[in-house]
Formats: C-alpha cells, sequence, structure tokens
C-alpha cells in the first residue's frame, strides 16, 4: 500500500444534497431547502404594506408629507420616490437592492412602485424578493388653498394709498405688478377710495409686496399687528399683519411748491418746480432755469410738500412766440445744480385759448419747454396771479419773480382721433370694486385715458411697462411707423409684445 503525505491529499468536491421539501438536488445550505420551498415558507415581505394613500393639493400641486408638510413632486421624480418609500414601514428590517416606478396612466389616481428587497432568513441564507407596492392618491386642500378658496380669510393686509384726486399712479402700479408677477401669492385684490388693498395668507408675501413697492414708487411704509388668538397650552400666537404704504401725494405734471431748506440742498433750486414723472424717484425740472433734480423717498419725507393746485385749475393756452435764450442769456451761479440738455429755456408769449381773438394782450412767461413749442401750439398753463393757492411756502415767496402763468407741457391736437387710432393695449389684474358708482367709473374711465396719453408721450415711462398688441385693431387696419401725417407721439410696432394666447382645440 503506498503512503501518501497529507499534503498531497486534494479536497473533493461539495456534495449535493436533498431539498428536505421537495427532494430535488441542490447545494447545501442552512435551510436545506432549495429557493422555490423556502419561498413558500418564508416572506421576507412581511410586515411591509402592498397598499398606501398619498394626499395630493390639486391647488398647488403638491403631496402631504406628515403630519403638516407639503412638498411639490413630479411624477416619477426622485422627490415623489422618497416620499413613497418614507410612507412604507417595515422597510428598516430589510435591505432594499432596487426601488422604480411602473407606469400608470397620470389620470387614474395609482402610483405604482417596485421594490427590489434582500434579507437573511434561516441562519444565514440571503432571500431575495420582488413586489410592486400599489399607492393610492386622494385629494385634499391644504391650508393654504383652503384659506385661499375661503376668500375672506387673510393673515396679512397690505394698503396701499395716495392722497390725491386720480388714479394714474395706481395705474402705472398696477403695470409694474403685471409685469414682475408681484401679484401671484394675493388672496384677493380689492380697490379702495383712494388706493389699493392686498390680502395674503401669510406675512411672508406681503412684506415681498412691501419691498417691490416701496422698490418702484417713494412711499412711507407703517407695520401693525393685532393678536387674534392664543393657545396657552402649545403657547402659539396668531396675528393679523397690516402694512400701510402711502404713497408721495405729487404726480406727473403737477406744480409743487419746495420747503427752502429742500431747495436750498438741491444746488441753489428755486422753489417753483414742475414735476417730470415719479417711478423710484420724484423728478422735478425748474421752468425758469431748466435745473433738474431726483428726489428719493427719505429726502422727500424729510422736506415734504404737495401739488399747489387741482388738475382741472389748469388751463389752455395758445403760443403766440417763442424765443430761445442764449447761454449767456440765462440765470447762473456758483454751485448751482445740474440742467437738462433736452430742454432749452425760452421766452414764451401766450395768450388764453378761450380768449383767442377776444383780445391782443398776451402773456409773458418763462419755460423749459423751448425746443418743442411753436407759434399756434397749444399748451397746458397754470395762471399763478389768478389763483388761491393754500400752501405756506408758496405765501411766503416773493410773487415779484413769479411768472403769471407756468406752462406745464404741450398739448397736441385731435386727442380722440389719437385715441381710436391705437392699436396696443394693456392688461390689468383681478380685483374686487368696492363702492363703483357711475361717477367712480367716469372719473376711473378719464385717467386712465390720460394714463394712456402720458405713455404716448414720454418713452421713458413706457420703457418699464409691456404693451402689447391689440390683435382685434390689427386685423382692421396695420400699423406702420409713418402712419400718423401730423407729428403726434405714437407708440412703435417694434415696442409693442404680442400676447400668448392659448386657443381649445376644435370638436370635430
Amino acid at each position: 500500500m503506498e503512503y501518501m503525505s497529507p499534503d498531497s491529499i486534494q479536497p473533493s468536491a461539495p456534495g449535493k444534497i436533498l431539498c428536505c421539501e421537495c427532494g430535488i438536488l441542490i447545494d447545501p445550505n442552512q435551510a436545506n431547502m432549495c429557493v422555490s420551498c423556502l419561498r413558500t415558507k418564508v416572506d421576507i415581505s412581511e410586515g411591509i404594506p402592498k397598499q398606501s394613500v398619498l394626499y395630493f393639493c390639486k391647488g398647488c400641486d403638491r403631496y402631504l408629507v406628515p403630519p403638516d408638510k407639503w412638498v411639490v413632486a413630479t411624477l416619477e421624480s426622485k422627490e415623489l420616490l422618497t416620499l413613497c418609500l418614507k410612507k412604507l414601514k417595515g422597510l428598516n428590517a430589510v435591505r432594499l437592492v432596487d426601488a422604480g416606478f411602473v407606469w400608470t396612466e397620470p389620470h387614474s389616481k395609482r402610483i405604482k412602485l417596485k421594490l427590489t428587497i434582500q434579507k437573511e432568513v434561516n441562519g444565514g441564507a440571503v432571500l431575495q424578493q420582488i413586489f410592486v407596492v400599489d399607492f393610492i392618491v386622494n385629494g385634499q386642500f391644504c391650508e393654504d388653498c383652503q384659506r385661499v378658496e375661503a376668500k375672506d380669510y387673510w393673515t396679512a393686509l397690505v394698503q396701499v394709498r395716495q392722497k390725491t384726486t386720480h388714479r394714474k399712479t395706481f395705474f402705472y402700479l398696477e403695470q409694474l405688478i403685471l409685469k414682475y408677477k408681484a401679484h401671484e401669492k394675493t388672496v384677493s385684490i380689492r380697490t379702495r377710495h383712494g388706493g389699493l388693498d392686498f390680502f395674503y395668507a401669510s406675512e411672508g408675501p406681503a412684506r415681498k409686496m412691501v419691498d417691490f413697492v416701496t422698490s418702484v414708487i417713494p412711499c412711507k411704509v407703517e407695520k401693525s399687528k393685532t393678536l387674534i388668538s392664543h393657545d396657552t397650552h402649545s403657547n402659539t400666537y396668531h396675528y393679523k399683519y397690516t402694512f400701510s404704504l402711502d404713497i408721495v401725494p405729487v404726480c406727473k405734471d403737477d406744480i409743487v411748491c419746495l420747503p427752502p431748506k429742500l431747495a436750498h440742498s438741491l444746488g441753489g433750486m428755486k422753489q417753483i418746480c414742475v414735476v417730470q414723472r415719479v417711478n423710484s424717484e420724484v423728478h422735478l425740472i425748474e421752468p425758469s432755469t431748466a435745473q433738474f433734480v431726483a428726489i428719493n423717498g427719505p429726502q422727500y419725507w424729510r422736506y415734504p410738500f404737495t401739488p399747489l393746485c387741482h388738475p382741472k385749475a389748469m388751463a389752455e393756452y395758445t403760443v403766440m412766440d417763442v424765443n430761445i435764450l442764449a447761454y449767456e442769456d440765462q440765470q447762473h451761479f456758483s454751485g448751482q445744480g445740474r440742467t437738462s440738455r433736452k430742454h432749452a429755456v425760452a421766452d414764451v408769449w401766450v395768450v388764453k385759448s378761450e380768449e383767442l381773438g377776444l383780445t391782443d394782450a398776451t402773456i409773458h412767461t418763462r419755460s423749459h419747454l423751448g425746443l418743442f413749442l411753436h407759434p399756434g401750439d397749444a399748451v397746458l398753463g397754470f395762471n399763478v396771479e389768478a389763483s388761491n393757492v393754500n400752501n405756506t411756502h408758496f405765501e411766503a415767496m416773493n410773487k415779484d419773480q413769479l411768472s403769471d402763468v407756468l406752462i406745464i407741457k404741450k398739448v397736441f391736437p385731435d386727442r380722440a382721433a389719437r385715441r381710436r387710432r391705437r392699436r396696443w393695449r394693456l392688461k390689468h389684474m383681478d380685483m374686487e370694486e368696492e363702492g363703483n358708482t357711475d361717477k367712480n367709473t367716469d372719473d376711473n374711465n378719464r385717467d386712465y385715458e390720460e394714463f394712456l396719453d402720458d405713455l404716448e408721450e414720454d418713452p421713458l415711462t413706457r420703457e418699464k411697462i409691456n404693451i402689447y398688441k391689440d390683435t382685434a385693431k390689427m386685423s382692421s387696419a396695420v400699423l406702420t411707423d409713418g402712419e400718423d401725417e401730423e407729428d403726434t407721439p405714437h407708440i412703435t410696432l417694434e415696442e409693442m409684445l404680442d400676447d400668448l394666447q392659448i386657443e381649445e382645440p376644435m370638436q370635430e
């Protein structure tokens, strides 16, 4: 018999065993059973629900994350997959190998998830299993949408007010809000006497609206809050917040009298000025010197001033002669502020339009509109001598240095025909009218038409708002840059935007 050393003995291959259940040959394992029999005896997905419920808000397209958090998750996104996995209890007892969506119809209100899990069973045997979990999507309004649907519910209120007799400033503010979509999170918008009210479901969006308005128009902000309820057990308070915004009470083409201290601080500017425009600052120009300045909100509220007259107190005058002054003939002094290069100071002789042909006496005045005025033009002016102004700073002035008539702006002829030729329009916010009488409607329509006229006459103002083509009028006539034969201002096609209109498909 041949002797063999232990090192020369080769280990034999493991033998096969019979499954203790079905008797087929299998590789040895801890359970001594084949995979099929092991699956029939052990279910590793036991304890994991095969059906669950997701709550979806139709108002804001968000899903509920218990207990009270709502998140945005699109179909078959990783956010929705995370939300579904968190809803399944028992996943921490197994090893998750793979997870993915099974396609379903978007309107079926069903979301199916295919899971692959592994778990060690019967003393070391690792079993893998694939199964599908069905999620039922139930509709439920979130708290924010419930408050919106309630209409009358609000937590924060933004009151925008201006102490003027017309609403042109609010028409301008409306266009800025629409352009930058600052009103998207409002519960409702209501018109009030002298302003607008914006209602919000929470304080955060209201603060954003306050920041937006203060960035585009000079205004003063005051905040207040009222305690609505108090839970002594959880120590929580429920407040209602009110933000009051007071816009500067001056508008385009107003005549103002500056306080002496403010006029002196603005480079020795004369007190009587004309408001060119109001945007993020109040832009003023002095008629006799064409000196201009821009005043921000803090400057205005430190030295406030108001218009000298109501717009209805201005009258129309006809220009008889214009004489542009040379630079040497104008008033200059050391420390004088900037003068406008777009304007020219001129001596102008005018006659009241209703007295034209009845008198030969002309009124002399000095205006900054020398480049724009010609004999025969109509202008809008304010008769200082014949007016009764209740203003402390104006009464303290030396009236001998003032012209009898202050020219505000040029009036273009045939305004009604000019309005009919318009091929553009503006959008409007969805607002609830309050106290909508016939008189208020007529006043608003007149103010709105004047605002549209200002847009045509002032290119700098209309650069900041969106102007859309009026397709109804475009189809009747084609607007070209040379359509107006008269030298009247108009908005060109290049400045207009195409409005997006989604038409419903026709049913066969």
